[in-house]
């Protein structure tokens, strides 16, 4: 057995022999109601959140890390020191439980070797076993090229201010990932943006019947806005997320509403392929609207996450999914966001397998306990060939 090998068995046995205790720490992080609330002194995004950061760095250092507590907004465990590290960036806040559920959603409940609740998958057990894939690293007792950080978010549901302290204190990694989509490896994520319809309330009609044709009775690819954009590796651009809304007066900037006038708006996302500008998007979309009288804003974009399906990051994420999984790695893009849109350096990996669909932010979010023992796996071998680049 040559010494990569010896190596990657090694790490895999010590996930194997801690797997009782990764059980436990994710049900003890599931427990935590960690929804986003109103903030308090130490706590931005509410006390849940912070009671599941102070957990998460209290089980990293009850594991033998050492921890850094952001001022309550981001956290994170370290192995090694430097300024050039790897990270496995995931999160502890959840989306509210909402109803249905058969256990209480915050209960930690196990079944027939199911783990049951709200964050289990996205993203508590996740990060939980990439923390657990540092450990087996830390176990080598070797010595690594880049020291290696396991980052716990808490605004990664509503709005990436969490991740916007972190980078106002400290450098992006040079290499990394996030837990918090599929598998195999994620080499590119579409872009993402909001777009916002607004007219006023004297003119009603106008606003619905463009809303109307345009968006309410249209397909969801933009084809009557012309924005139908399509390409080999990501697909058709999808709309999704239409919220209407009622806007007050002001110092609105848009356009020529005056400050008396009340507005009327209507939101749609779109997740559009990569190789286009939003600013190719956003002109047919500018000029329809404002044909009938209406303005057209780009409330928000992320632009499109991409990296080189052969680059050694990504090589190196595949040779890990591929070694534990014995599973296809080629990578792949995706349709949907997640910290890779803001934060440099990482792209999207795992929690959930092939064929695996909506789990997280349903009723009765689940995960099995096979699943997070071969994501520790996974994140162990893919963190030590990181940290080794």
């Amino acid at each position: 057995m040559n010494e990569q090998n010896q190596i990657d068995r090694k790490l895999l046995d010590y996930i194997d022999e801690n797997r009782d205790r990764l059980v436990e720490h994710v049900r003890q992080m599931v427990r935590i109601d960690s929804v986003e609330r109103e903030a308090r002194d130490g706590a931005p995004f509410g006390p849940g959140v912070k009671e599941a950061l102070d957990q998460a760095l209290s089980i990293s250092r009850e594991m033998g890390f050492e921890t850094v507590n952001m001022d309550g907004y981001i956290g994170y465990a370290f192995h090694g020191r430097g300024e050039d590290y790897v990270c496995a960036m995931g999160h502890v806040d959840v989306v509210p439980a909402g109803e249905g559920w058969r256990e209480p959603p915050f209960g930690g409940h196990m079944e027939n070797g199911v783990i049951y609740g709200r964050g289990v998958l996205d993203n508590k057990g996740p990060v939980i076993a990439c923390l657990y894939g540092l450990a087996a690293v830390k176990s080598l007792g070797l010595t690594l090229r880049h020291p290696a950080r396991i980052i716990f978010g808490c605004d990664e549901e509503t709005g990436f201010e969490d991740l916007r302290y972190y980078l106002s204190k400290e450098k992006p990694p040079v290499y990394g990932f996030t837990p918090d989509c599929k598998y195999p490896v994620v080499y590119s994520e579409r872009g993402r943006a909001v777009v916002r319809i607004i007219g006023t309330r004297e003119c009603l009609g106008t606003f619905f019947g463009f809303v109307n044709k345009y968006f309410i009775g249209a397909g969801n690819t933009g084809d009557r806005l012309g924005i139908d954009y399509y390409h080999e590796e990501y697909g058709m651009m999808e709309m999704r997320g239409y919220r209407l809304g009622l806007e007050p007066g002001g110092n609105t900037g848009h356009g020529n509403y005056t400050d008396t006038e009340n507005l009327v708006s209507f939101d749609a996302t779109l997740s559009y392929p990569g190789g286009i500008a939003i600013q190719d998007i956003m002109k047919p979309i500018t000029e329809k609207a404002e044909g009938c009288g209406l303005k057209a804003k780009l409330v928000q974009n992320y632009d499109p996450v991409v990296f080189a399906r052969n680059s050694p990051m990504v090589k190196a994420m595949q040779d890990s999914y591929e070694r534990v999984t014995g599973m296809d790695g080629t990578p792949v893009t995706t349709t949907g966001g997640t910290y890779a849109k803001a934060m440099p350096g990482i792209v999207p990996f795992g929690p959930s397998f092939p064929g695996q669909k909506g789990i997280s932010h349903n009723p009765n979010e689940w995960m099995t306990v096979d699943d997070l023992v071969t994501n520790a796996k996974i994140y162990a071998l893919a963190l030590y060939r990181l940290a080794q680049l």
